[in-house]
């Protein structure tokens, strides 16, 4: 007679992405919409822009994703780049996409996050500057 063996549900914490973009987050909603499957291993937990207007944030905030912007007009990169890090770390993300983000990362927020900052935009910047 065969034994019967109960298993127990083991729960493995998805990877907590943030993704950056800049204007309608086409890549953001495949990302998203990718992450609804049930063994998707990760989760879109904050949406950034530098782009308060961007379209990608209205969406993401009607899924239910948290969502920061802020317009880097003014303050300067290291006072802007300082308060997106705040917000990714406050979210206690894993991974950030760049989905879109079109402005130029320092050299000292790259180093922040080490290994764990994907572009998956189709261009490189500044080289190429994608659709626009």
């Amino acid at each position: 007679m065969a034994e019967k063996v109960s298993v127990a549900k083991v729960s493995v914490a998805k990877v907590r992405v943030a993704i950056l973009l800049s204007g309608r987050g086409s890549n953001m909603m495949a990302l998203v919409n990718a992450s609804r499957a049930g063994d998707c291993p990760y989760a879109v937990v904050i949406v950034a822009s530098d782009k308060p207007a961007a379209p990608g944030l209205a969406w993401a905030s009607e899924q239910g994703i948290a969502c920061w912007s802020l317009s880097p007009k003014g303050i300067g990169k290291p006072p802007y780049e300082a308060a997106l890090d705040a917000a990714l770390r406050d979210a206690s993300v894993d991974i950030i996409a760049l989905a879109g983000y079109m402005r130029l990362l320092s050299d000292e927020f790259v180093a922040r996050w080490p290994g764990q900052i994907i572009n998956i935009h189709p261009s490189l910047l500044p080289k190429y500057k994608g659709l626009d």
